[in-house]
């Protein structure tokens, strides 16, 4: 199993908010090897939000064929700029890979 997590802060407010436009759905659903997405909202102390979205792959292989399929371009589109240019809420984010070692189920 391979697990990709995509740390991202943003400004207070915003994890709720934003959450669920990682686990809408769509194409990548029907990648091989794709297993799930959770997005995570850490507690903080400062004016800030911590999301963790996490993927689960079988292979760190199926997680590359992702990140180059027309899929993965098609979900991280832009949407085009409105005159209105409101400053995006995302203050920076960070991407930890990571191999599965050892697993506990009930």
């Amino acid at each position: 199993m391979f697990v990709v997590t995509n740390r991202i802060t943003v400004k207070q407010g915003f994890a709720e908010k934003m959450a669920p436009r990682f686990t809408k759905g769509g194409k990548i659903e029907s990648l091989k090897g794709f297993n799930k997405i959770e997005v995570w909202q850490v507690e903080k102390d400062d004016d800030t939000e911590d999301m963790y979205v996490n993927t689960w792959w079988d292979t760190e292989e199926d997680f590359k064929n992702w990140l180059n399929s027309d899929a993965f371009k098609e979900a991280h589109q832009r949407p085009k700029q409105s005159d209105n240019k409101e400053a995006s809420p995302v203050i920076k984010s960070e991407i930890v890979k990571a191999n599965v070692l050892s697993v506990l189920n009930p």
